[in-house]
């Protein structure tokens, strides 16, 4: 069945004549009698009742008239379709995110994208950083916001933004009006981390390893601003990159450069290698490609 079978069975139809079909459509009435004779073979069955002289529909003939509007209109409407996504009318993003990157850097991503194309929507799916990578992967998300080191056998690895970690601590802490202090200083300390699935977990506790000491970890949550007030509250101390700093508002919490150890936050965009990228899609990474090199 070809559409173009289906537009001259139509044709004929509500002209009433294939003398009158074919002046419309500007072929020869042959053509369309050929037209529609290849339609009934292929969907075999009789359309039109051929023992008068007039065009009268069979039973069958109706209910693949009305089939056929529906098939035209279909196809119509994918192109429109396929035409507003080229065109960045629309379109859905899947993207990963951790809290702590959403709060810091993502509301301005989302503002820029949506003042370019308003009709596409950034669906968030926020995990910690460890669960974005294998969220790509499996190609539940399409871009995913990660925590630097990862896998660039799997994935395309943009850089984003990088950090450095500071130690918050409450005003009164003795080493609160430090210039700097090492890591090593914080080895009697409580310490307030993200969760097990969140990579800065793992990252902390690494980095005090190195420097001699298990952390004593005395709470632990996913959200950045909860452990900001535990530390407000004189509970313990924590590390967490600089730029939180300038985003909370406690005037309780101070903090104090690390020395004698490279403690860098280093982001970047992940999408699966060789995966199908959607306009939308490219268009958005090229959106935070722009951003990126206005910030350095």
């Amino acid at each position: 069945m070809e559409f173009k079978d289906l537009k001259s069975f139509i044709t004929v139809v509500e002209n009433g004549s294939f003398t009158k079909a074919a002046n419309e459509s500007f072929v020869s009435q042959p053509s369309l009698s050929k037209s529609i004779k290849r339609l009934e073979d292929s969907l075999n069955v009789e359309l039109l009742d051929r023992s008068t002289r007039h065009v009268i529909l069979t039973d069958v003939g109706v209910l693949v008239y009305e089939q056929s509007h529906k098939i035209l209109r279909a196809v119509e409407e994918l192109n429109i379709a396929l035409d507003d996504l080229m065109n960045m009318k629309s379109g859905v993003i899947k993207v990963g995110i951790p809290p702590l990157i959403g709060t810091l850097f993502f509301p301005r991503i989302a503002r820029d994208f949506h003042s370019r194309y308003p009709d596409v929507q950034l669906q968030l799916i926020e995990r910690g950083a460890k669960a974005i990578a294998p969220l790509v992967d499996s190609g539940q998300i399409d871009v995913g916001f990660v925590v630097l080191p990862t896998d660039e056998k799997h994935f395309t690895v943009t850089p984003f933004i990088e950090d450095t970690f500071y130690a918050f601590l409450h005003e009164a802490h003795p080493l609160a009006n430090q210039e700097s202090i090492s890591l090593a200083d914080l080895k009697q300390e409580k310490f307030i981390l993200f969760t097990e699935e969140f990579a800065l977990h793992d990252y902390i506790i690494k980095k005090c390893r190195t420097a001699g000491f298990q952390p004593n970890v005395s709470y632990k949550s996913s959200q950045w601003d909860l452990i900001i007030e535990l530390v407000a509250s004189n509970l313990g101390v924590t590390l967490l990159p600089k730029s939180i700093y300038e985003k909370q508002m406690n005037s309780n919490v101070k903090i104090v450069p690390i020395e004698g150890v490279h403690l860098p936050w280093s982001l970047a965009i992940i999408t699966k290698k060789n995966a199908y990228q959607s306009y939308a899609q490219k268009e958005f990474l090229k959106l935070i490609g722009e951003g990126r090199e206005s910030d350095l």
